[in-house]
């Protein structure tokens, strides 16, 4: 039986350029202070390898992810002037990828649609 979860993750890696990596998780903070308010968030945080960081977020669906991306706009577009966008993964049931595709284009994402599982 197909999952009624609505769930969309993003999941995106970066490479911070050299030298830019204290300036990198400045704006990673301010990433974290901006999206704690957003009422369709589930989680959001980042982690890193060395000069390799990685965005772990979820929304309830793809209009939480969306009002996400508006919200954060200013503050991604500082990101990716200091660090390069390696990996863009979008997780979801169609529906909601559906509701995504055409708004993440220009980030050139690979969407993995969910077809089995649950979430408590």
């Amino acid at each position: 039986m197909p999952t009624r979860d609505k769930c969309c993750t993003i999941v995106p890696y970066f490479k911070v350029t050299s030298g830019k990596l204290d300036e990198f998780k400045e704006l990673c903070a301010k990433c974290v202070e901006q999206t704690k308010n957003e009422k369709k968030s589930l989680f959001y945080g980042f982690s890193f390898d060395g000069d390799q960081a990685h965005c772990r977020e979820g929304y309830q669906d793809a209009e939480g992810a969306l009002a996400h991306l508006d919200n954060i706009g200013p503050l991604l577009g500082k990101l990716l002037a200091i660090a390069e966008l390696t990996r863009l993964e979008v997780h979801g049931p169609t529906e909601e990828l559906a509701k995504l595709r055409d708004p993440m284009a220009d980030l050139n994402p690979q969407f993995f649609e969910l077809e089995y599982g649950f979430r408590k």
